[in-house]
């Protein structure tokens, strides 16, 4: 016989969310109640709860640690630490689909820095062109030279990301053609697209999709149903999403219906 365990106490099962959502970084309404057994209203009542004590900060459709407000960028290193196992897929399910003699653009980002790191492992590759606005990903390709040839577009320096945004970047990006582009972003929502926190980058993100015949956004499935202050492109600018298997069925629903394709990892 199979006992069914009750959900824990309101307030032991609040503390566990309160540890999930500082070391996620951001936790969500749908999982919160596949995980405890309880309703989505329960949910919300626990994230309104943690939220009038100032221990969290609510946002559409979960919550984020009170010391980070919604939409504040994070810096890369603290970004790598969330959902690195989900991202870490994402990663070689999209530098599974890079072939010999092609030209990739890689965007800037923890989950593009993961498809760098994949693309790294594939020992059957030559001749590729890597094209980004990352300094991390460029380091992190060097080794793999001569193989590949790694091209950096120039531009100024964001530290908080590692990236390099206009002026001067746009330069490099308006003369080379990609076979493939991979960018992140910060949500990505049926009705509002592909978002993204930073303005300068989700410019160069616009920029870097112009340049490829194929067009793929990478996301990890905290980012799925969220809109952020900057909108990339909407969804009929990409031609495939890659999340994780983690990701809210609802959300793959409505993002599908939205005529996006996605590829799960």
């Amino acid at each position: 016989m199979v006992s069914i365990q009750p959900p824990p106490p309101a307030a032991a099962r609040r503390e566990q969310i309160l540890s999930s959502i500082d070391e996620q970084g951001f936790v969500r309404v749908t999982e919160l109640s596949r995980r405890f057994g309880i309703s989505e209203v329960t949910v919300r009542a626990d994230l309104d709860a943690l939220a009038q004590s100032s221990a969290v900060l609510r946002i559409h459709g979960g919550a984020v640690p009170a010391s980070r407000p919604a939409g504040l960028e994070r810096p890369f290193e603290q970004s790598a630490l969330a959902a690195s196992d989900e991202k870490a897929r994402i990663g070689r399910a999209a530098a599974a689909l890079v072939e010999s003699d092609q030209a990739v653009v890689l965007d800037v980002g923890t989950t593009t820095t993961a498809i760098a790191m994949a693309l790294l492992a594939r020992d059957d590759l030559h001749n590729v062109v890597i094209i980004t606005n990352a300094l991390n990903i460029a380091l992190a390709l060097e080794p793999v030279i001569p193989r590949f040839t790694v091209i950096v577009t120039g531009g100024t320096l964001r530290p908080l990301q590692h990236s390099l945004v206009d002026p001067l970047a746009s330069v490099v990006l308006d003369q080379v053609r990609g076979d493939l582009v991979f960018i992140g972003c910060s949500g990505v929502d049926a009705a509002a697209g592909v978002t993204n926190v930073n303005l300068p980058e989700a410019d160069m993100k616009r920029r870097m999709l112009a340049t490829a015949a194929r067009r793929v956004v990478v996301a990890d499935s905290s980012k799925l149903g969220v809109a952020q202050l900057s909108r990339v492109v909407p969804l009929d600018g990409v031609d495939s999403l890659i999340t994780g298997s983690e990701a809210d069925p609802a959300q793959l629903e409505r993002l599908v219906a939205a005529g996006l394709h996605i590829l799960t990892a």
